[in-house]
């Protein structure tokens, strides 16, 4: 209860400080929705020069962007700590942050929450459920209660990768140069895995996961038995939960090695 009304709190504060800065907030939205509008165009064109991508149909890859933007937006809303090793190691407000009695990665993630983000996931929903209709997929409730399961594992792969990657700050100066790496190849979890060589598959689905926050999980809902995928979907909620808890081991193990930001 004392975390949920910290949420809240939080939540509060940031509404009062976007009411001071409205067009700042809109401002934010729609180059969002400008940005992912970018890639579902790039999408679209390669299709203009053929017909399907590793067996995959336009409307299939385009179901499973609309997947990937679901998971991705609620993990930007909650989970936006691109500037960690900035804001808290160089400047030194991680000091502040281990003087209050609530975990530390609880307190950074919200004071850098980002409710803007969240509009991709509906607009993911919304192509989600156009694409679903014009592939004629069938439809029951339990496809409702699984779509949760899965949204929710691949949000775990994303904060369990990048609390780890913000953690390698505790024992690195300058990690950020690996953040635009990381943000890279997470894109590539959109694409249909059997595209790539077999090395490359291998990274996307057991070293860095991305290909269980996009495609993998996608194939569930259309049934795609290439590679076993849609038997691999599954087990999205069990890789959420194996890489969020390698995660937060990285990141209590930096906190305590943590010295202070000095002088």
């Amino acid at each position: 209860m004392r975390y949920a009304s910290l949420f809240l709190e939080y939540i509060k504060n940031y509404a009062k400080t976007r009411l001071t800065y409205r067009a700042d907030f809109w401002i934010e939205v729609l180059s969002d929705l400008l940005f992912q509008g970018m890639n579902l165009i790039f999408i679209l064109i390669v299709f203009q020069h053929t017909p399907s991508l590793g067996g995959w149909s336009e409307a299939e890859v385009v179901f499973v962007y609309g997947f990937f933007m679901i998971p991705y937006g609620v993990f930007s809303t909650f989970f936006s700590i691109w500037n960690f090793s900035e804001r808290y190691i160089v400047k030194g407000e991680m000091d502040r942050v281990l003087t209050r009695p609530a975990h530390s990665l609880y307190q950074v993630l919200l004071e850098n929450v980002d409710p803007p983000s969240l509009i991709g996931s509906f607009v993911g929903a919304i192509i989600m459920a156009l694409c679903w209709t014009q592939l004629d997929l069938p439809f029951q409730i339990l496809d409702i209660v699984v779509l949760m399961l899965l949204i929710l594992g691949a949000v775990l792969i994303y904060a369990g990768l990048y609390t780890a990657l913000s953690a390698i700050s505790f024992y690195s100066d300058a990690p950020t140069g690996i953040v635009p790496l990381m943000y890279n190849i997470q894109n590539y979890g959109r694409y249909p895995v059997n595209i790539y060589n077999k090395m490359i598959r291998f990274v996307l689905t057991w070293l860095l996961p991305f290909a269980f926050v996009g495609v993998i999980p996608a194939s569930y809902f259309l049934e795609k038995k290439a590679d076993d995928l849609s038997q691999l979907a599954l087990l999205t909620p069990v890789m959420g939960i194996i890489v969020f808890s390698l995660g937060l081991l990285l990141w209590n193990h930096g906190v305590k090695r943590y010295r202070g930001a000095g002088s």
